[in-house]
């Protein structure tokens, strides 16, 4: 099955520059209206103050009977669109009043063709992390943190500033906005505990509250619980610990009975796939069983989102494609509704469940925002990047093959640009995603992490492998990396690159190797196995497994990838044998590596520590660190340096 993407324009075909990739306007969070009329969306570009992204908001009629309006002037961080129960004015948060700072907005929509006027609704020091519009259209739950005091801003400003760990991050409370009188009330009864989502049972009953013990990532992630939140009284009931990375609660009802249910990973492991886990709330005291409602499934949830007025939604990853699930009540099993080639995400539902939409993007279609009855089909509401159009992009075709024990796996090869297989071999570089429990989707992807077109209209085919340790393909086949990273996923991406080099699409003499976090530890490991390799590329890659579990923010689940810590005694680890520092003197590969200087997921001193490995074993490698950025590249010049060094790294070696 091949197709190109986006179809360019015959007659006219523009050159893709760093600049177009960079610059593209890119649809975020629909949200559908209540009454099913309506679809509001974030818009994000590059083209705010500072170099920074900045995003505006826009509404859209869901039958696409009429063009998509825009609300906001795009020159601040306008995110999240939320409406009110009554479909008649949308929220959405901020920081046009203070750089970096959201604060909660409101728009009335009385059908004007003009930006509207949005009414600031709170002005909370610190700002606003998340909100709900809670069904009395008269509050909005808030999620922030607590405002400094007066001792909190001399300490700042004499910088007496010395940080308890443990105590340095500040807690997110759960809060009650008052939309009449504007006042905040916080919630008392969750203790210090760091509040990270809220949902309010559609009947207009408790509040659902997940919770850490901490905002850090560990223990945090691992130690999450769930709490049902009286509005009238703020009586807090605690419903006892859920699974590991827990996100997304949802209500629903089924003959009278209300049920919570929640994605986290498999119970009983720190790796492996997330599932959805159902449980009736009990009347008081915590809740007594927990069900897994996706057991045994080879595909892998990704969303869960609550409908009002009938049970929960569900995205499904599966394979290369995206399918939509519905949770049949009587079952208690989720049934396939459609399936899309590509990808869907942020997902929406109105109050009847009835009309939703997705950002939808297939390998001929770049991502927007879609509309349509649950049903289907599906019209597409927005068109951010036209521009796109008129470029001549790679044929990407989808790939099954079998791993070296007869697994079956999948991938996606793009071809150069306005090149056929029958041209071949060709220059090839592969590129392994991060994770490891992600996955490469039969979607049209550009950005400086996913470059495969970049480079392919640069004249190289470009190889996107899915190995095991991924998502959809069911638990046991994403939690067979644990403590055993590099193993299988290295044979299954080399089984891919085996089979285009005997089928004359990769030049063997002409391979490079390159991936993002997990896949910028992959691109370390696999130039230490193998001298096949002519160059590659680490971006915010780990080097040492003993010492990411130890300074990584996600610390615990590091160390199950990476099979022990250093603490574990004195040695031989197992994390040593899984490391890509321990196989620096066996590189032979030039290795250009990548790094955000505030990255805390994988720290700078990953990099580093691969950096000065190589250099003393005399391994040519270039290494470039980019100043106030994380673990991805947010600030447009370095984005576009990125872009440009990828490219040029490769032509050089290849």
């Amino acid at each position: 099955m091949r197709h190109a993407a986006p179809r360019p324009i015959p007659e006219s075909a523009d050159l893709l520059t760093a600049e177009l990739v960079v610059d593209l306007a890119t649809p975020v969070a629909p949200a559908v209206s209540p009454d099913g009329r309506l679809v509001a969306y974030g818009v994000v570009a590059n083209s705010g103050r500072d170099g920074r992204a900045h995003s505006s908001v826009w509404v859209a009629a869901a039958d696409g009977s009429a063009d998509p309006r825009r609300l906001t002037d795009g020159t601040a961080r306008d995110a999240a669109p939320k409406w009110a129960p009554d479909s008649a004015s949308l929220f959405f948060t901020s920081d046009r009043e203070e750089r970096g700072t959201a604060q909660l907005q409101r728009i009335l929509l009385d059908g004007s063709e003009d930006i509207a006027k949005a009414e600031s609704l709170t002005r909370w020091r610190g700002g606003i992390c998340d909100y709900c519009p809670l069904a009395d259209g008269r509050t909005v739950a808030l999620l922030a943190e607590d405002e400094p005091t007066a001792e909190d801003e001399r300490r700042e400003a004499e910088g007496d500033d010395a940080k308890v760990w443990g105590r340095h991050l500040p807690v997110t409370r759960l809060r009650l906005l008052d939309l009449a009188t504007g006042a905040v009330r916080t919630v008392d009864g969750l203790g210090d505990r760091h509040v990270v989502e809220v949902t309010q049972r559609p009947d207009g009953g408790p509040l659902a509250v997940l919770s850490w013990a901490t905002p850090e990532l560990d223990p945090g992630v691992t130690t999450a619980r769930l709490h049902l939140v009286a509005l009238e009284t703020g009586a807090v009931q605690d419903l006892g610990p859920v699974g590991v990375e827990a996100q997304s609660p949802v209500w629903w009802n089924h003959d009278g009975e209300w049920h919570l249910a929640h994605l986290a990973v498999t119970p009983g492991h720190l790796v492996g796939a997330l599932a959805v886990i159902d449980t009736v709330p009990p009347a008081t005291g915590p809740t007594v069983e927990q069900r897994n409602l996706t057991a045994g499934m080879s595909a892998c949830p990704t969303e869960l989102v609550q409908v009002c007025d009938g049970p929960p939604l569900a995205l499904f990853a599966e394979g290369l494609d995206t399918a939509l699930y519905r949770l049949d009540p009587q079952s208690l099993g989720f049934h396939r509704l459609s399936c899309v080639p590509g990808t869907l995400a942020g997902l929406t539902a109105s109050h009847s469940g009835e009309t939703l939409a997705v950002l939808m993007s297939t390998a001929c279609e770049p991502k927007n925002v879609h509309a349509g009855p649950t049903g289907g089909p599906l019209l597409r509401l927005s068109d951010t990047s036209p521009e796109l159009r008129r470029v001549c992009w790679g044929v990407q075709e989808r790939l099954r093959y079998q791993a070296s024990d007869g697994l079956p796996l999948d991938g996606l090869l793009i071809l150069p640009a306005g090149r056929t297989r029958d041209e071949g071999p060709f220059p090839l570089v592969t590129m392994v995603h991060g994770g490891p429990y992600f996955r490469h989707v039969d979607e049209f992807a550009l950005t400086v992490v996913d470059c495969g077109q970049w480079l392919a209209t640069a004249g190289y085919a470009v190889f996107l492998p899915n190995p095991r340790g991924g998502s959809g393909h069911g638990h046991e086949f994403a939690a067979v990396v644990a403590g055993a990273v590099g193993g299988d996923e290295w044979t299954d991406i080399l089984a891919g690159l085996d089979l285009l080099v005997a089928e004359g699409v990769a030049d063997p003499e002409r391979l490079g190797i390159s991936g993002w976090s997990h896949g910028g530890f992959m691109a370390a490991w696999a130039i230490g196995q193998t001298e096949r390799f002519k160059a590659a590329i680490t971006g915010a890659g780990i080097s040492d497994w003993g010492m990411q579990a130890g300074t990584g923010e996600w610390g615990i689940m590091d160390a199950a990838l990476g099979g022990s810590t250093g603490w574990n005694g004195p040695g031989p680890h197992i994390h040593d044998r899984n490391s890509p520092i321990s196989y620096v003197s066996r590189i032979r590969t030039p290795v250009l590596i990548l790094h955000g200087e505030q990255d805390t997921n994988v720290p700078l001193g990953q990099a580093v520590h691969f950096h000065r490995a190589l250099r003393h074993f005399g391994v040519e490698h270039e290494f470039v660190v980019y100043p106030r950025e994380g673990h991805g590249l947010h600030e447009r010049a370095h984005q576009l340096d990125a872009l440009r060094r990828i490219r040029a790294w490769y032509d050089h070696w290849l």
